[in-house]
């Protein structure tokens, strides 16, 4: 019982500095260049990938290629919440990806 306490003691804070770390992007992203917002979201990816957080994992890819499509400014900040939002998720499966994927895509259409 211990050990699961630990472990949900230390995702509730690998979380925490992901969602903090969106919110810093967030506020520097309108005066941002697109480059400097991948170095950034690169680390969470990686960060949410070592975690099992794999919804952001797959919301970051998508940030990515819209950041390497030249997206930039206020238009970041939809894909952040987004990415936010992966990175509060409970679940963690394949269909949870999927889901999220399909937001994405959304977005990437729209």
């Amino acid at each position: 019982m211990g050990q699961a306490l630990v472990r949900i003691d230390d995702m509730t804070a690998v979380k925490a500095d992901l969602a903090a770390r969106i919110a810093a992007i967030d506020v520097r992203a309108p005066y941002s260049r697109p480059c400097d917002i991948a170095t950034e979201i690169d680390a969470i990816r990686v960060i949410a990938h070592s975690n099992g957080l794999n919804p952001a994992v797959t919301v970051a890819h998508f940030v990515d290629s819209a950041l390497s499509r030249g997206e930039h400014g206020a238009l970041v900040h939809g894909w952040l919440a987004i990415l936010r939002d992966a990175v509060g998720c409970e679940r963690q499966d394949v269909q949870a990806c999927h889901a999220f994927a399909a937001a994405c895509s959304v977005r990437l259409a729209g």
